[in-house]
């Protein structure tokens, strides 16, 4: 009996019993296996795959959708990987296609290196916006912030999705709610008893990862991630939007260096949703 096609095998769902094999999968391509972030999209989002015959996943992605009970406003799809021995076989194709198939009207959004960009063009997503991935040690600077910051607490939970919903321009709920216990680190910036930002440090292999960072201002994010930067010995890692210039410099200016770039792209919008000027880094590029 021949073997089918890998592009002919059935795409199921993914559940947290596919962490090791998701992660596998990462490892194969390159990638960090990143088991704690897999964690959190596979009980947060949608995860879909695509089985090898021989054992573990042929190809895998994630899509975390976003809006309010019984109603979708935006999906991102992330962790998009075929396994390099199934690669350049149409498995990668399909398994978009599907994803696209399964939205309907909802937009959607996602992150792109340079060698997946072309996969989207061609299935109808555009650039909208690109990022700048930031990895380094974070070296403090004398002055300290005029911004008061503080460690967010459970009362503060409110708030935080409040502001989080108008500047994401989608509710997120189900995702920020899993902050506290998926991050090492939440905090918040007041302004007259008001919370006027909020950003998470959450563990990544050796990293922090710096994200969500939400802010009034670039002078309350670099307070923001200040705040975070003082409390790990690890180095921090970012991706921001490349609109925040001055933010970008004064990373760099702390230590931090250019990793890598992804270009923002989006299906059946023409732009994402909510207020840009006050979103600086995704919570990961893999959910948007």
């Amino acid at each position: 009996m021949s073997t089918p096609s890998p592009a002919a095998l059935p795409i199921r769902r993914l559940t947290l019993r596919d962490l090791p094999a998701c992660a596998d999968l990462s490892e194969n391509r390159g990638w960090l296996r990143e088991e704690h972030k897999w964690g959190l999209l596979l009980t947060a989002g949608n995860g879909y795959g695509v089985d090898d015959p021989a054992g573990g996943l042929v190809a895998a992605c994630v899509v975390t959708t976003y809006g309010p009970p019984g109603r979708t406003d935006l999906a991102a799809v992330g962790m998009v990987l075929v396994a390099e021995r199934h690669a350049r076989r149409g498995v990668g194709r399909r398994l978009m296609r599907h994803v696209v198939s399964s939205a309907g009207a909802t937009p959607l959004t996602l992150y792109a290196t340079e060698n997946g960009r072309p996969l989207y063009e061609e299935l109808g997503f555009k650039v909208t916006g690109r990022a700048e991935m930031l990895c380094g040690r974070f070296e403090q600077q004398e002055t300290p912030s005029r911004v008061a910051t503080r460690a967010a607490t459970a009362e503060d939970l409110t708030a935080i999705l409040r502001l989080d919903g108008e500047v994401f321009g989608a509710d997120r709920t189900p995702m920020i709610t899993r902050l506290p216990a998926f991050a090492d680190q939440l905090c918040v910036a007041e302004d007259g008893g008001e919370i006027i930002g909020y950003a998470a440090a959450w563990p990544n292999m050796d990293t922090h990862v710096v994200g969500p960072l939400i802010a009034r201002d670039v002078e309350t994010a670099k307070a923001l991630v200040s705040f975070l930067a003082a409390r790990t010995d690890r180095p921090l890692r970012t991706d921001i939007d490349v609109r925040h210039g001055e933010l970008l410099t004064w990373l760099k200016q702390r230590g931090l260096a250019s990793v890598a770039f992804n270009a923002v792209m989006t299906y059946g919008i023409a732009e994402l949703p909510g207020d840009w000027t006050r979103r600086f880094a995704p919570l990961t590029v893999a959910a948007g």
